[in-house]
């Protein structure tokens, strides 16, 4: 009998060697490899999410520095690349990759982004993706060795050459295809940026580019610049809140662990903190985050309402999420209710007309931090917008009911999708039954910050603001 592909056929008898006892010799895979074949591998097989179990794996393989950061580079890589790594391994294998065994799918995708994107030599690539194929799956090693050749035959853009459609007459598959987006987010980005390609084609690129970490100072609790200082990293470019971390876990910096500072991008922090200096007239004491795990912008509001003697009722429909809300804003004057932010006015604990500035980071199909979570522009789909944009308006008609007559109101999303935002806060705001004017959120955030657009909502962005792609609205009720 024939031994399978990949194997060493057991030998016996007196050529066996010391023991009389031959096992099969299993294949060496790298460790990095490993862990990034392991992550991806989870992220499919379980819809795990890769900033989630990444770190897990790390731990376990033991790896730390260079041989982390390449798991890393590895890991997502492969899953902002997905899209385009699918089609060229179609096109080099003669089938559709829906049609290779899962194990083996995903080492291709590894080996394929080695070679198209990396700078590891392409007989590297090939001969430890070969041996991963061997680990998981030792009859496809001559099908993997086959079909990483193939690809090894072009570069990128030769294989976008050949296989993206023409710019000319499908300027959203060829965008899709060369820098690895679905065609329905593809469009609905072009849509937001005003039909502008070339603008869409900078946003695609940006969106798979690795982003820095972005720490907040928690103001009154520690000083950016001597966060920074403590770090080795620099002050943001906009928020004065920010502090970009050149390298390293976050949850190792002192001031994490002790509260004084929190990982969240900087764009969040600036439709926070917008919220917080927008003037008002009036009381000015109670706070409410509608919407508040797992708690980054709560404790945000949390350090600036301490500052201002006032206090933040931070409400989280999910028992976990509120138990990392509480989690995040100890020590700050934050109330955590775990219910349902919908139920204002139905709940004592919620009442109407009662709060000066109300926060509705509202729940969203995330589209704008693809970068940060690029398994979730293959996971999201069209037909997800309608139960979101529905739980959207309610919670912001929610928000209209909670917020005090002459009170304010910021409606955040973290996704640039038409529907999401100006859709959305159009139609919660018709549908209120209160008066209700928009503020003109652009003076809200620092000076000099360029493409703000024409409000009075305003839209960040990836390729121009750095950060990630959250809108902003601010409402006043009459």
């Amino acid at each position: 009998m024939t031994a399978p592909e990949g194997t060493r056929p057991m030998r016996s008898g007196p050529s066996a060697g010391r023991g009389g006892d031959r096992r099969p010799v299993r294949p060496t895979v790298d460790r990095p490899r490993r862990a990034a074949y392991e992550a991806v591998a989870a992220v499919h097989r379980d819809d795990a999410f890769a900033n989630l179990v990444l770190p897990t794996i790390l731990r376990e393989e033991g790896l730390f520095g260079r041989d982390a950061a390449f798991a890393t580079e590895l890991t997502y890589g492969t899953l902002r690349h997905l899209g385009t790594l699918d089609a060229i391994l179609t096109d080099a294998a003669g089938r559709d990759v829906a049609r290779i065994d899962p194990p083996v799918r995903d080492a291709l995708r590894l080996g394929a982004y080695q070679l198209l994107h990396t700078r590891v030599p392409a007989h590297a690539a090939v001969s430890s993706t070969v041996d991963l194929v061997r680990s998981v799956a030792p009859g496809a090693t001559g099908f993997a060795n086959a079909v990483l050749r193939e690809v090894s035959t072009r570069d990128a853009d030769a294989w976008v050459a050949k296989l993206a459609p023409p710019m000319e007459t499908d300027p959203v598959g060829h965008l899709a295809l060369a820098y690895s987006h679905p065609q329905w987010i593809v469009r609905a980005f072009s849509e937001a940026l005003g039909g502008d390609l070339g603008e869409t084609a900078r946003l695609l690129i940006e969106d798979n580019e690795r982003p820095p970490v972005h720490l907040c100072a928690r103001p009154g609790l520690i000083d950016p610049i001597e966060l920074a200082d403590q770090v080795g990293g620099a002050p943001g470019a906009f928020s004065p809140y920010t502090v970009y971390l050149p390298g390293g876990a976050p949850g190792d910096v002192p001031a994490v662990v002790d509260g004084r500072a929190h990982v969240q991008d900087e764009g969040s922090q600036l439709v926070a903190a917008a919220l917080a200096d927008a003037p008002l007239d009036g009381p000015d004491g109670r706070w409410l985050d509608l919407c508040a795990g797992p708690g980054g912008k709560a404790g945000l509001l949390g350090a600036l309402a301490a500052q201002r003697g006032a206090r933040v009722t931070a409400v989280e429909v999910a028992e976990h999420r509120a138990r990392l809300v509480s989690q995040a804003t100890r020590g700050l004057p934050v109330a955590v209710l775990a219910m349902d932010g919908r139920e204002v006015g139905a709940d004592p604990k919620l009442p109407e007309q009662h709060f000066d500035r109300v926060l509705v980071d509202a729940p969203c199909t995330g589209l704008g931090s693809l970068r940060r979570r690029p398994e979730s522009r293959w996971r999201r789909q069209p037909s997800d917008l309608p139960p979101l944009t529905r739980l959207q308006r309610e919670l912001l008609g929610a928000a209209l009911r909670a917020v005090r007559p002459g009170g304010l109101v910021a409606y955040v999303t973290c996704s640039p999708h038409t529907v999401e935002t100006h859709v959305t806060v159009t139609e919660a705001a018709r549908r209120s039954g209160v008066p209700v004017d928009f503020v003109d959120a652009r003076p809200l955030l620092p000076a000099g910050m360029p493409g703000l657009g024409d409000g009075p909502t305003v839209q960040l962005w990836p390729h121009r603001h750095g950060t990630d792609a959250m809108f902003l609205a601010v409402l006043r009720r009459g």
